[in-house]
């Protein structure tokens, strides 16, 4: 069974050309799948394949497996919003770090909707991580996105805010997560 499968495997490529193209979608495939015994199961794939789908995928199914959830204030759009931000600013905006006595200042600079994205997303983090660890955070809007000053209560930690840089003090502290759950459960987080 298992040389056949491989067979199988080596010979799809060349079998996919004569075909017409399937959507992705089989469902006799997806039901065979989800009926496979343990062994067979243990070589699924567990990916989704695209991060921002992941942690979409992730707070549903919490709301779904919580019996309180109240799905009248459910607001997934509201998180896929958040996490186009969040890729905007992590792989599209520039930064440019200036060393400032006790921290660091971070220019943080988009065109078209990037710039919202590092509007909203600097002046959230500021506001939610001020104070967190002695760091102390400030963000200002500047013409073409915003500018974050960090500066920390511990000398030593002023050559790790600046070895971590912009994206790293973004991802300091784990409130993304329940940031997440609160975005899509149709609370507000920045209160």
């Amino acid at each position: 069974m298992k040389k056949l499968l491989i067979a199988a495997a080596l010979l799809a490529p060349s079998l996919g050309h004569a075909q017409t193209p399937m959507s992705g979608h089989d469902p006799a495939m997806m039901h065979h799948m989800m009926q496979a015994g343990p062994a067979q199961a243990a070589a699924l794939p567990t990916q989704p394949g695209q991060s921002a789908f992941a942690a979409i995928q992730e707070i549903v199914a919490i709301l779904d497996a919580d019996p309180k959830t109240d799905w009248s204030r459910v607001n997934i759009e509201a998180l896929r919003q958040h996490l186009i931000d969040m890729d905007n600013v992590t792989l599209r905006a520039t930064v440019a770090m200036e060393p400032i006595e006790g921290g660091a200042r971070f220019t943080v600079t988009g065109a078209g909707p990037v710039t919202d994205s590092i509007r909203r997303m600097v002046t959230a983090h500021a506001a939610t991580m001020s104070g967190t660890g002695g760091w102390t955070f400030v963000a200002t809007e500047a013409p073409d996105g915003a500018v974050m000053t960090v500066t920390v209560g511990n000398p030593a930690d002023v050559t790790k805010l600046r070895a971590i840089g912009f994206i790293g003090v973004m991802t300091r502290g784990m409130h993304h997560q329940m940031h997440h759950l609160m975005l899509a459960s149709g609370g507000n987080p920045h209160q």
